[in-house]
């Protein structure tokens, strides 16, 4: 099986997937090896990239929170912090981090299910990147229903810096990473991460961890680079990727994935 990281990793700065990545990633289809997107995107976030390799994969989405199937726009199965244990992070944040933002990641039946509310603000968040479709709401408002990750934004800081000062005060109650050093952390449930996002996927294809191939950029990317049994960091890739890995690759905007898969699929 192989897995990727999508942002950093597999496209490219113009977040497209190039023709000689597309043409890698279907040479290892058409051999009839599993391939799967392991993205701290949420399932909404899907369908570009889809389009872009023109295959629909099995996702782990949400940082390993979330099982979608891209083909089919279902949610097979998730993981999600409960609205108490929302509300406690959110007042350790805001004591340990003064000025932070918060929003919460939810998620439907499918990837643009209408019917929920998908990504949510306090009146303080400041984005980290371009999101369209966000929902403002009031702070108690963030942490009124379950989601399957919290994102607290600090503009100014870096990132390993949040983690750094909140992280020893998690008490085991959340799990925190992050795909950007730009003042943005994210949490997931007790246990939750991209490895474990995978380990379910493996499970239900019967590929035992030996035979995955992950590759990856960031922090969040580190325990699955850990699980596979090659793991790629890009040369763009954050230090303790780097440091993860079996093998340093091309960057993103060198086909780096690409040349890797094209040892074994052409």
């Amino acid at each position: 099986m192989v897995a990727t990281d999508v942002d950093g990793t597999l496209i490219d700065h113009r977040e497209q997937v190039s023709p000689r990545t597309r043409a890698a990633v279907s040479a290892l289809i058409t051999d009839g090896v599993p391939f799967v997107l392991a993205t701290g995107r949420p399932p909404r976030w899907i369908d570009p990239v889809v389009d872009g390799l023109g295959y629909a994969p099995l996702c782990v989405c949400g940082n390993g929170a979330v099982i979608y199937d891209s083909a089919n726009d279902r949610i097979l199965s998730t993981r999600v912090l409960d609205a108490p244990t929302l509300a406690w992070i959110a007042e350790l944040a805001e004591g340990l981090l003064p000025g932070c933002g918060l929003a919460a990641e939810r998620v439907g039946a499918t990837a643009h299910d209408a019917a929920t509310p998908q990504f949510v603000s306090s009146p303080e968040y400041e984005h980290a990147w371009l999101n369209p479709d966000d929902t403002r709401v009031s702070r108690a408002e963030v942490f009124a229903a379950p989601a399957i990750k919290m994102l607290i934004r600090l503009p100014g800081a870096t990132s390993a810096y949040m983690r750094e000062i909140l992280e020893p005060h998690l008490s085991d109650r959340a799990d925190l990473t992050y795909s950007t050093n730009d003042g943005l952390i994210e949490l997931s449930a007790p246990g939750v991460n991209k490895a474990t996002g995978l380990a379910t996927v493996a499970q239900r294809l019967g590929v035992e961890h030996a035979n995955l191939i992950a590759f990856g950029d960031m922090p969040n990317d580190v325990p699955m680079l850990r699980l596979a049994g090659h793991g790629v960091a890009m040369e763009n890739a954050h230090p303790e990727a780097k440091a993860a890995a079996d093998e340093v690759a091309a960057t993103n905007d060198e086909d780096g994935v690409a040349r890797i898969l094209e040892r074994w699929w052409v």
